[in-house]
């Protein structure tokens, strides 16, 4: 049965009320779960029945399996950083400087350029890294996450040879004059200057970070908050960090080795997932992780910072602490295969299909990726839905030929897919952010849209210049 005439406008009725109940409960559990109800009602199945189907046919699948044991790599990582000391020499180190409040938001900044290969590994080391010198600096931690997370895909988007821009060559590859991987990923070269959305996002967290912008809505107020009371969360707040991982002290009499305990996990993982993907094409940051949380665990027990049992507790500890982040991935992860189920990514193309004219082309696709990106909290995801539908269409208005309108193309569906997923609250990497810079997470989605939509809007114009010029 098609999906788009079976449920028509009722497909975005799950994400939609999982996304409004957010806003207004501030409960992302309890929102999740609403939404996965109504899908499940709207699809007609028994509710006991259809909660145990998607649970295992969305908590089954490989990509959630690989997120959720990052997830729990990043746990132990960030507890065994917490156990051994490094973080608070790191720190200090860095409080010799006397770091402001704007120093510490432009070292996070750049520190999220540096780590351009991975949109995982980023927000998660950068918010780990940062998160005491800003909480020090009186930087609150959604303007942590906001950096964190402006700084992780973004970023991706406009490096070619990350793996974004591989996987977006994979996509293309066959369809109009792409006839082989070469030619593709010269097209995902050639599209960079045209993605308007990831170059601005970056270039505005910078501002940003200086003070050259101020800050403004919601965002502005949690700034207030924490430098005037010294609150970096909110008092109604729920940071995805647990007290588990706060709560770890180091053992006393022992001093860490700045470089072992505190550089070394992060240059393990920098060399296996960049190593990886320059040799084999694909990024292993998975097992990235799981050869940096072993070095940590070795290391350790060489340097008398606890015994093998110990450290397994404190292992322990650091899952403990990252439990309501896997909740709410579990959760996103099962609203995004009803809406898969739905057909909710279809239903809006067909719709949005109906008025879209050549003038027209890179503004509807920047803005249907970004929609169908919002609602499903996947970027990937929807590049593969959006990708094999408009490329055709610029190659039918060039003629078949490779051209500019081609390449703005492409990189209208890379920005809006980012942006959606940006947005989201659903988004496995939004999610991430929260984690690692111990923020609540609507309160992240909240002080960060209206900053991704300034730089959304400022895009879809230029795309609206640029297919009107051409």
């Amino acid at each position: 049965m098609d999906p788009v005439t079976s449920y028509g406008v009722l497909s975005l009725l799950p994400a939609f009320t999982a996304l409004i109940l957010a806003f207004i409960t501030r409960e992302a559990v309890f929102s999740l779960l609403i939404g996965i109800l109504v899908g499940i009602i709207v699809t007609g199945q028994n509710i006991l029945f259809g909660f145990t189907g998607l649970a295992q046919s969305a908590l089954g699948n490989a990509d959630f399996i690989w997120v959720l044991s990052i997830e729990v790599f990043v746990g132990i990582m960030i507890a065994y950083f917490q156990k051994s000391g490094a973080i608070d020499v790191f720190s200090k180190t860095i409080e010799k400087f006397n770091v402001k409040a704007r120093g510490a938001q432009v070292l996070a900044w750049l520190l999220g350029i540096f780590i351009f290969f991975s949109d995982y590994f980023s927000p998660l080391y950068v918010g780990t890294v940062m998160r005491n010198i800003t909480d020090k600096a009186k930087v609150s931690r959604e303007k942590l996450a906001y950096i964190c997370d402006s700084t992780s895909a973004p970023v991706c988007t406009i490096i070619p040879f990350s793996s974004w821009g591989v996987y977006m060559a994979g996509l293309v590859v066959g369809i109009g004059g792409f006839t082989d991987n070469n030619i593709a990923m010269n097209a995902i070269v050639r599209m960079v200057p045209f993605n308007f959305y990831g170059i601005l996002s970056v270039i505005m967290v910078g501002a940003i970070a200086f003070g050259i912008f101020p800050d403004y809505g919601p965002m502005k107020k949690a700034e207030k908050r924490a430098r005037e009371t010294g609150k970096v969360v909110g008092d109604e707040a729920r940071p995805l960090l647990g007290k588990e991982l706060s709560e770890i002290r180091p053992k006393e009499g022992i001093k860490p080795n700045i470089f072992i305990n505190f550089f070394a996990p992060a240059l393990i993982i920098i060399s296996i997932t960049l190593g990886t993907y320059i040799f084999t094409g694909s990024a292993k940051t998975l097992e990235g992780f799981v050869a940096a949380v072993s070095f940590q665990f070795i290391t350790m027990l060489i340097q008398k910072m606890g015994t093998i049992s110990e450290l397994i507790e404190t292992a322990v500890e650091g899952i403990k602490g990252i439990v309501s982040a896997v909740i709410i991935l579990a959760l996103a992860y099962s609203l995004n295969s009803i809406s898969k189920e739905l057909g909710t990514a279809n239903y809006v193309i067909s719709i949005a299909s109906s008025w879209m004219t050549p003038a027209l082309l890179l503004v509807f696709t920047f803005i249907i990726s970004a929609f169908i990106a919002f609602f499903t909290g996947t970027s990937w995801g929807t590049y593969a839905i959006i990708t094999p539908m408009v490329v055709p269409l610029a190659f039918n208005l060039t003629g078949g030929e490779i051209t500019t309108l081609v390449y703005a193309t492409l990189a209208a569906v890379m920005g809006g897919g980012c942006f959606g997923d940006h947005c989201s609250p659903l988004s496995d990497t939004t999610i991430l952010s929260s984690l690692a810079a111990g923020a609540d997470h609507i309160d992240h989605v909240k002080t960060q849209i209206p900053y991704a939509l300034s730089v959304a809007g400022v895009s879809a114009v230029l795309y609206l210049v640029i297919g009107i010029m051409l």
